[in-house]
């Protein structure tokens, strides 16, 4: 029996898993018959419920995890299902499951949104009324921003709160990429950008330091002076959410929970889609004994954000209590609350009606505002709630348990849903701003302190300066330290993946357009220089190279980091390779290198893999930012017929001969080494001229015969490859007659 038993569990399980509902309540009710033990029987129980509820039948879910509370209170292990599926259905019925139910969801909290910046001039989606200098955590305005390696901005102390909350590397909310981001303290503020905030929006600013000395106030525990400042930052900021949500921590560490609602409730208004504004909410009407809704908000947070682990074991505890069974003997300070424990058609009315309608009724009703001041409209519905359905604190909870929530720290913000955010944002958002940062914006004020021209392409280093990406390289070619504060940037240095700062580029390219235009034709203007293979072609004065044959480099020199550094950003990705000469500076025939791979190190060195294409002929020798440049000309092999061309080809079949013999009269280490660096000797070509450079294994061969480079040249410059294969012949004869003496 018990085998049966365990493979019908195990198939209610499967039924479960693949949405069959229906099969997996039914399999559970029919294990249920014949169980005696009271542990398993509440296992099974909840299973049963978890189906039925996950069937829509929830009415009758509900009954089953009441049931199942009688044998023993249910723990958080027994609610996960039910917390899921409450949540998930906010979720569906907000539209996360569907786009045009959501578009429709989000046409409301755009409405919302304009009605609240036409009560309040200035306002946006944010509440602040700065959708461009937001914190996409937060959902504020941006206050001693960090730019991350990715190049996305937050707030400091949202990215401190995110580690120590998550207990993880930070992701960044807009492009979820944690892999580049160590640890967040070692990122500082953004020096510009925290500047220009301040200067263009100071009022806001100053709203900032208030909601951070308010903090500080808090910490030790100085409520009524944390309270005034908030005040005074509300005042400023009439509609920034974070602000009535930190206030409203404070009203209920006062234990003024009336107030701590109220709060709750206009960050609610002002950002519906934000997670700890619901949160907030809860709290306090936890603290007022409002129960039911408390845990509806909770699901409400858990819908928007279904990792948040407060909201999660809150939910828990609060299901927990109204799952509680009650007996005959219910204490005298709970006694008014076991009516509703009992009543089975009260529980269905407060618990599952509300939540099957919770949205867009319950949503839509928090994000739309009346025309009058919308803390007034908050105070009269709570006002018109308090008859009724405010209780003592102590008919439900435990008093430590209370006091737990309202110790808390004040918090600068929290974890908003970001799929939805990124969508409703837009929507929402205005144009406001505009003229604001227009009247008040100097271009100086966006200049890279290393060129003095507008920022292009800027990018911010870990310590916190703002510089071009070009000008930023050329500076750590020299010295892997900050230009501006000389902190070591050899970590940042070596990943070479520098990201553009995206809030800075948007502010140029929105408030800017035409300086940036003149910036991106200068910009333009040099790439097509610099794009240019025949005039002022980059030349590495160092060694000889041929042609199909493997180049290595190391590259150090500062003025060589740049030039290879130019040459994959044109997208050529060439440079010439010539010997150096005493009276030119270098020689008059030289290699086209192509790059393959570049692998930087931490110090600013690089390795570089290069093969040669083409060979060239300098017509004028240049210099450019401290390296050789040139005007070349590209040189090929003469082609030849008839009977020169059957003479060429029994001359190269011969040379070829002869050099197999040489290749394998080398000692086992030589050829190795030889082969580990060039690789192997190619075969003959098929085609003797197809190639304007020959065939590749005269040139591996003089890559690897012991000639002096200055020998080598002329190899090079030559244009008959039957002189080339006559002269390659003489160094082979030359060779056998040393090794015979």
């Amino acid at each position: 029996m018990g085998t049966e038993s365990e493979s019908m569990l195990q198939l209610a399980a499967e039924a479960f898993q693949s949405k069959n509902f229906d099969l997996a309540a039914d399999i559970y009710e029919c294990q249920l018959a014949g169980l005696g033990d009271p542990g398993s029987r509440q296992e099974l129980m909840v299973k049963r419920a978890d189906a039925l509820a996950f069937g829509g039948k929830f009415t009758e879910a509900f009954d089953v995890y009441r049931q199942a509370s009688e044998i023993d209170r249910l723990r958080p292990a027994h609610l996960v299902n039910l917390i899921e599926y409450l949540s998930g259905s906010i979720r569906r019925q907000d539209g996360g499951d569907s786009q045009s139910g959501s578009l429709k969801t989000w046409e409301e909290v755009g409405a919302a949104a304009a009605a609240v910046a036409a009560a309040c001039p200035g306002t946006d989606a944010t509440g602040c009324g700065y959708a461009d200098f937001s914190c996409r955590i937060c959902l504020s305005f941006l206050f001693e921003p960090v730019t991350l390696p990715c190049g996305h901005c937050f707030c400091k102390k949202c990215l401190e709160r995110e580690r120590k909350e998550k207990e993880r590397p930070v992701m960044c909310k807009e492009c979820r990429d944690s892999s580049r981001v160590a640890d967040v303290q070692s990122y500082r503020v953004n020096v510009v950008l925290s500047s220009l905030l301040a200067k263009w929006f100071p009022t806001l600013h100053q709203t900032g330091r208030l909601r951070r000395e308010g903090n500080g106030l808090y910490a030790e525990r100085k409520m009524e002076a944390a309270l005034e400042k908030y005040n005074q930052a509300i005042l400023i900021a009439p509609m920034d959410h974070i602000l009535f949500s930190n206030r409203s921590q404070i009203h209920s560490s006062l234990k003024h929970y009336e107030n701590a609602l109220r709060d709750a409730e206009m960050a609610c208004r002002l950002k519906p889609h934000w997670s700890k504004g619901h949160v907030r909410k809860a709290q306090a009407l936890v603290s007022l004994g409002r129960t039911e809704e408390a845990l509806r908000e909770y699901l409400v947070c858990l819908s928007i954000e279904p990792d948040c682990r407060l909201a999660k074991t809150e939910a828990h505890r609060l299901l927990s209590h109204l799952l509680a069974p009650v007996t005959d003997q219910v204490p005298e300070h709970i006694s008014d609350y076991s009516n509703i424990l009992s009543s089975r058609t009260h529980i269905k009315n407060s618990i599952s009606a509300p939540f099957q309608t919770i949205s867009p009724g319950l949503l839509s009703s928090e994000s739309s505002l009346a025309s009058t001041t919308p803390a007034r409209s908050v105070g009269r519905e709570v006002k018109g709630q308090q008859k009724s359905d405010i209780r003592r604190p102590d008919h439900c909870f435990p008093r430590k348990r209370k006091r737990r929530s309202t110790e808390e720290e004040v918090e600068e913000g929290g974890q908003g849903n970001d799929h939805k955010k990124s969508r409703s944002e837009p929507a929402a958002e205005t144009d406001s701003l505009s003229p604001v940062v227009s009247d008040v914006l100097d271009p100086t004020d966006l200049e890279c302190s290393l060129c003095m021209r507008l920022f292009y392409e800027p990018v911010t280093t870990p310590c916190g300066h703002t510089f071009c990406l070009q000008c930023l390289e050329r500076c750590l070619d020299h010295n892997p330290k900050c230009p501006l504060c000389k902190e070591e940037l050899s970590e940042y240095l070596v990943q070479r993946q520098y990201c553009k700062t995206v809030l800075m580029e948007n502010l140029i390219s929105k408030y800017l357009p035409s300086e940036l235009m003149e910036r991106q034709k200068i910009q333009q203007e040099e790439m097509a220089e610099l794009s240019n293979l025949n005039k002022n072609v980059p030349i590495f004065v160092c060694t000889m190279a041929f042609p199909t044959v493997p180049c290595p480099l190391h590259i150090f020199e500062p003025c060589y980091r740049l030039m290879i550094r130019r040459c994959i950003e044109t997208g050529t990705n060439c440079f010439g390779m010539c010997l150096g000469d005493n009276l030119k500076g270098f020689a008059d025939y030289g290699c086209l290198l192509e790059i393959r791979d570049v692998k930087f190190f931490s110090d600013g060195r690089s390795v570089v893999d290069t093969i040669g294409r083409r060979r060239f002929k300098v017509i004028q020798h240049k210099e450019r930012d401290g390296y050789n440049t040139a005007d070349i000309e590209y040189l090929e092999d003469v082609k030849v017929e008839g009977v020169a061309e059957r003479e060429l080809q029994s001359l190269h079949d011969a040379v070829y001969d002869q050099a197999l013999v040489w290749v394998n009269s080398l000692k086992a280490e030589q050829k190795e080494r030889i082969e580990g660096h060039f690789g192997p000797m190619p075969e003959k070509d098929s085609e003797l001229q197809a190639c304007p450079n020959g065939p590749s294994w005269c040139w591996w061969l003089l890559a690897v015969l012991p000639l002096e480079g200055r020998a080598q040249l002329p190899f090079l410059a030559l244009t008959s490859l039957k002189d080339r294969l006559s002269g390659i012949r003489k160094v082979l004869l030359f060779m056998a007659q040393s090794k015979h003496r």
